[in-house]
């Protein structure tokens, strides 16, 4: 009867279907998702660094309107006071994430210090990516004048509910704004050159 038994559970056990479990989610895809929920939402933000190049941005009013959202590019418009000119571009590579800087002046135009940004560094975190300059960035920042910047480190850090942060470092510079999530304001005007 045991026998029996043993070889009834073998049997059944060749039937058997293993499901297997799904892939768990990456650091860099658990932040992007995090930062898809702002989709739609304007926060206002204060520079909290105490760099004396930003005194004039931390007297201005900052907000962060996260505009346009799909499941590959978040497009998040940075508005100083009523300079319309930033746009903050996140996007899913096969790697991690990517962070873009687009300028536009007044009449729509790209600036030429524009699509500077780079790549996730490692899989960083749930709560925090940082973006080293790329090679297309260091080359512009070259011929631009601001070698300065080729050593450029962004970050952003995301507190569902909180806070986000947006931070820039590099020797002799560091500058953070963080923006309230817990009070979202009307959407401002698009961007310069933007819909």
């Amino acid at each position: 009867m045991r026998a029996a038994a043993l070889l009834l559970l073998a049997a059944l056990a060749g039937c058997a279907t293993i499901v297997p479990a799904p892939p768990a989610a990456t650091s860099p895809q658990l932040f992007f998702e995090r930062l898809s929920a702002l989709c739609g939402g304007a926060y206002v933000g204060r520079v909290v660094s105490a760099d004396p190049a930003d005194r004039e941005m931390a007297a201005s009013r900052l907000v962060v309107d996260v505009r346009e959202c799909s499941e590959r590019e978040l497009r998040m418009a940075f508005h100083v006071g009523s300079d319309r000119s930033r746009v903050w571009i996140v996007t899913r590579t096969p790697a991690g994430l990517r962070l873009k800087h687009i300028h536009r002046h007044q009449d729509g135009a790209e600036d030429a210090r524009s699509r500077y940004g780079g790549d996730s560094a490692g899989p960083g975190g749930a709560a925090r990516q940082d973006f080293p300059a790329d090679a297309f960035s260091r080359d512009l920042f070259v011929r631009e004048s601001i070698p300065e910047s080729i050593t450029n480190v962004w970050s952003l850090e995301l507190e569902p509910g909180r806070r986000l942060a947006y931070a820039l470092r590099r020797p002799n510079r560091n500058f953070r704004v963080e923006f309230d999530l817990t009070r979202p304001v009307a959407n401002p005007p698009a961007p310069w050159g933007e819909r």
